[in-house]
C-alpha cells in the first residue's frame, strides 16, 4: 500500500494563524543563523590564518564558474514547490526526478570542462579542483524537492538543524585538512562534505520519497515558473560573478582572493541577519497575495525591520574595517580593508531594495521578475567591465556608482501594479538610512582619536557607542519611536517565543 503524503503537501492549516507560525519560525531561524554566523566567523579566523589569498582565489575562480551550473541544476523548481498554492505528490516526484537528471548532467559538462576553465585562467590546479566539486551538482539535484518541502510547510526548526549541522561537519573536514597542509583543497573537501551531510539530513527530515515522474499540465506550469527563475538567476548570476571572473582572469589568484574575501567577510553578518528574514518573508507574503492592504503592511514593517538591522552594522563595518580585518583575517589581508569599504558602500541598500525581488517572487509575477534582472545584470556586467581596468578597486568602484545611479529607476518599475509602492519602500527605510549616518559621524570621530587602544578595545566601545548613539538618534531626531518599538518588540516574541 502506497504512503499517505497528503500532510507534506497540504497548506491549508498554515494559514489559520500565519503571523504567529512567521513569528515562531522567525525564532527558530534567528538562532540558527546566530549560530551560524560564530561558526562561519571561526572558521573564517582559523582558515584564513593557516590558507593564502592565492587559495581563496583559486576557489573563486572555479566558483564564479561552477555558480552558473548550480542554479542550472535547480531550474527555480524549489520556488516553484513553496509558491504553488496546490501541489500534489506526483507532481513533486516529478519535478525530484527532472531535478536529478539535470543534476546529472551537469555534473558531466562541469568535469567536461575543467581543462577549459583552467587554461582560460591560466591556473592548471582547476582541473582537478572542478572535478571534485562537480560531484555537487548531482548531490544537490537530489535534495531540491526535500528541501522545498520542508519549507513549504514553514519547517524551518528541521532546515536550521540540517544547515547548521551539515556547516558544521564541513568546517570540521576543512580545518583538519588545512591543518595538514592540503591548501586550497580545504576549501574544496568543505564543500562537498557539506552537500553530502545537508543531502542526507533533508532526506531523512522530510520523510518523503519520490515516485514514478508523470508528465501532466500542472507540472508544465510549474516548470514554466521555475524557468522564469532560472532565466533570472542565469542572467542575475553574470551581475553577480563577471566581477571575480574579470579580476581572476586579467589580475590573478591572489587579487581575486582579497577581493572575494572581502566580499564574504563583509556579507557574512548581512546575509547571516537577511537570510532567514526572507525565508520567513516569502511564505507568509506568498499567502497574503489576494489581500492587498495586509500585504501591503507586512512588507512595509519586514522592510522596515530589515533595514533596522542591517543598515547600521553595514556602517560600523565601514568605519572599522582595518580593525575588522586584522582581528578576524590576520595582518596579511590587510590589503582587503580598501575593498572592503568600497563594497560597504554597495551593502547599505541592498538588503532594503533586494526585496523588490521578493515582491515580484510572491505576487506570481515571475516573467517581469526575469525582466528586471535581465536589465539589472546588463548594467552590473558593464560597470565591471568598465572597472576591472583599474583592478579589484575600480570594479568595487564601478559596482556602488551603478548601485544608487539605478537604484530608484529599478524600485519604481518593480512596484508598479504590486500592492506596494516607491513610497512605501522609502517611509519604511528612511529613519534608518539617516539614523545610521548620523551613528557613523561619531563611530568615525572616535575611530580617528583611537590611537592608543588595541584594536580588541577599539572594536568594543566603538559598538557600545554605535549601540547608544543609533537607538539614540532614532528615537530623538527622526521620530522613530513607533518604528523602534515595533521593532523592539518583533524581536522580544521570537527571543521569549510568546507566540
Amino acid at each position: 500500500m502506497a504512503k499517505d503524503y497528503s500532510k507534506l503537501f497540504d497548506t491549508k492549516h498554515l494559514n489559520a494563524d500565519l503571523k504567529k507560525r512567521s513569528l515562531k519560525s522567525g525564532a527558530v531561524t534567528l538562532t540558527s543563523q546566530g549560530m551560524m554566523f560564530v561558526i562561519q566567523l571561526a572558521s573564517t579566523m582559523i582558515l584564513a590564518r593557516i590558507l593564502t589569498p592565492q587559495d581563496y582565489g583559486k576557489l573563486a575562480m572555479v566558483v564564479s564558474i561552477t555558480g552558473l551550473a548550480s542554479i542550472l541544476s535547480n531550474l527555480g523548481l524549489s520556488t516553484a514547490t513553496i509558491q504553488r498554492a496546490e501541489i500534489t505528490h506526483e507532481q513533486v516526484s516529478t519535478l525530484f526526478w527532472i531535478n536529478t537528471a539535470i543534476g546529472a548532467l551537469v555534473t558531466v559538462v562541469i568535469a567536461s570542462l575543467s581543462p577549459v576553465v583552467a587554461w582560460f585562467y591560466q591556473t592548471p590546479e582547476l582541473v582537478w579542483m572542478m572535478l571534485a566539486l562537480s560531484s555537487n551538482f548531482f548531490i544537490n539535484g537530489m535534495t531540491v524537492q526535500h528541501s522545498a518541502l520542508l519549507n513549504r510547510q514553514m519547517k524551518f526548526y528541521a532546515l536550521a538543524k540540517i544547515q547548521v549541522l551539515s556547516t558544521l561537519i564541513g568546517i570540521a573536514s576543512a580545518i583538519v585538512a588545512a591543518k595538514y597542509g592540503l591548501g586550497y583543497w580545504a576549501l574544496v573537501i568543505n564543500s562537498v562534505v557539506t552537500s553530502v551531510a545537508s543531502a542526507i539530513g533533508a532526506w531523512l527530515s522530510s520523510g518523503w520519497m519520490p515516485g514514478i515522474p508523470r508528465k501532466s499540465a500542472e507540472v508544465k506550469a510549474m516548470v514554466k515558473f521555475g524557468s522564469d527563475l532560472v532565466g533570472f538567476n542565469v542572467v542575475n548570476y553574470f551581475s553577480r560573478n563577471l566581477d571575480n571572473i574579470l579580476i581572476g582572469r586579467y589580475h590573478g589568484s591572489a587579487e581575486l582572493g582579497f577581493y572575494s574575501k572581502a566580499y564574504q567577510l563583509l556579507m557574512m553578518p548581512i546575509t547571516n541577519l537577511r537570510d532567514p528574514m526572507n525565508k520567513v518573508a516569502m511564505p507568509a507574503l506568498s499567502r497574503l497575495q489576494d489581500d492587498p492592504e495586509e500585504y501591503r503592511d507586512y512588507y512595509k514593517k519586514y522592510v522596515s525591520i530589515l533595514s533596522f538591522v542591517t543598515m547600521p552594522l553595514v556602517v560600523f563595518l565601514f568605519i572599522f574595517s582595518s580593525t575588522i580585518i586584522k582581528i578576524f583575517l590576520g595582518d596579511k589581508w590587510l590589503l582587503a580593508s580598501d575593498l572592503f569599504r568600497i563594497l560597504a558602500i554597495v551593502s547599505f541598500m541592498q538588503p532594503a531594495t533586494s526585496t523588490r525581488g521578493l515582491v515580484l517572487l510572491t505576487t506570481s509575477q515571475s516573467r517581469k521578475y526575469l525582466f528586471v534582472g535581465f536589465v539589472s545584470s546588463i548594467i552590473v556586467c558593464a560597470s565591471f567591465v568598465i572597472g576591472v581596468n583599474w583592478g579589484a578597486r575600480g570594479v568595487a568602484i564601478a559596482y556602488a556608482v551603478e548601485t544608487y545611479i539605478f537604484m530608484v529607476p529599478l524600485l519604481m518599475y518593480s512596484f508598479h501594479k504590486t500592492p506596494v509602492n516607491l513610497f512605501d519602500f522609502i517611509d519604511s527605510v528612511y529613519a534608518p538610512i539617516l539614523a545610521s549616518l548620523f551613528m557613523g559621524s561619531l563611530c568615525h570621530l572616535f575611530y580617528i582619536n583611537a590611537n592608543n587602544y588595541n584594536d580588541y578595545c577599539v572594536i568594543l566601545i566603538g559598538f557600545i557607542i554605535a549601540l547608544i548613539s543609533y537607538f539614540t538618534i532614532f528615537i530623538i531626531f527622526f521620530g522613530g519611536k513607533k518604528q523602534l518599538l515595533y521593532c523592539l518588540d518583533y524581536f522580544k516574541k521570537i527571543k521569549e517565543k510568546k507566540f
